[in-house]
């Protein structure tokens, strides 16, 4: 199979997934309690004539597949609809807090691949103490979730130490960057002990392996046996759990963002689920969907790439 074609076909099961997951997306809130109606009526009563209006303008007495039809109609055509909560089109809203949740993402990410690539690194060349100490560390970091390290880093370099600020998320690049430090740090902290663990582990094995003993008889420097010989081989597992961790932090940034009031798409997601505003909810689940999957795409296409000895369509059949 050459790699095109396996592209292809990668490319139409990523259409085929995201067309079942927005079938999921459109009907799971529509089996949730309460109505987008009760929440703009805000408890008042309500005549026939204005519930009427109400569902009639929002099309909630469409049957169910029309609704959904005409729903994945408007979406392909980069229509979301509008918000029942902010009274204007969606894509609006996503245009204006998208930038900050993926800049937050990408902190996120480029913390996570620093740290958790030399910790592991680091923990798989010199064992011993320096070992034992990485796996503390990271196991302490696994062990924290997201929102509880929002809270204390929120609480010691903000509140107490006052380095960072508490809320918001900034105006202008640099001030952005800065008021999202704390946050990338809260929502990459667990994600690094995973990398670091993993590194460390897949590291350990290479170094283990018979091309490496080999290698070294020949007089292969060391830090070309490990850079050519224990790291690349371990990258594939690397990438693997890249691609998780990317997703990861996708789903992750609702809690940091609500936990330090920054106006990004997951704090957005938080308020509309609560709100009942259907649209919005609808969007930014099906966004996150698409998102994960053109990770795990992505992921997919480049290990072939990275190690020659993988057959295309292997992990796919795998997975």
């Amino acid at each position: 199979m050459s790699f095109l074609r396996f592209a292809a076909r990668r490319v139409a099961e990523m259409a085929a997934t995201l067309l079942a997951a927005s079938f999921v997306v459109f009907g799971a809130m529509y089996l949730a309690p309460g109505s987008p109606a009760s929440f703009l009526l805000s408890g008042r009563s309500a005549s026939p004539e204005a519930l009427a209006a109400i569902n009639a303008q929002y099309h909630l007495d469409d049957p169910f597949f029309v609704r959904y039809l005409s729903w994945l109609g408007d979406i392909v055509q980069g229509d979301f609809g509008r918000s029942i909560t902010y009274r204007t089109d969606v894509s609006r809203l996503l245009a204006d807090r998208l930038p900050t949740t993926l800049l937050l993402v990408l902190m996120a990410l480029v913390v996570v691949a620093v740290l958790g690539l030399v910790l592991g690194w680091i923990a798989a060349v010199r064992g011993g103490r320096t070992d034992s100490a990485v796996l503390v560390g990271t196991t302490l970091a696994v062990g924290t979730p997201s929102f509880v390290a929002a809270v204390l880093l929120q609480g010691l370099f903000a509140v107490n130490l006052g380095w960072f600020p508490s809320s918001g998320s900034g105006e202008g690049f640099l001030d952005r960057v800065w008021h999202l430090t704390l946050p990338a740090i809260a929502l990459a902290l667990y994600l690094i002990g995973m990398l670091a663990r993993v590194t460390r582990s897949a590291m350990t094995d290479a170094l283990d392996s018979e091309h490496v003993t080999v290698a070294r008889s020949r007089g292969v420097p060391e830090r070309q046996v490990i850079r050519r010989h224990v790291f690349r081989n371990s990258l594939c597992t690397v990438l693997t759990t890249g691609g998780l961790i990317v997703s990861t932090l996708l789903v992750c940034t609702i809690l940091v963002e609500t936990a330090f009031s920054i106006g990004g798409v997951g704090q957005l997601l938080e308020l509309s689920t609560t709100t009942k505003d259907f649209p919005t909810v609808q969007a930014i689940s099906l966004i996150i969907v698409a998102l994960f999957m053109a990770v795990n795409l992505i992921v997919d296409l480049v290990l072939p790439l990275v190690d020659p000895r993988i057959t295309l369509g292997t992990r796919s059949s795998s997975a």
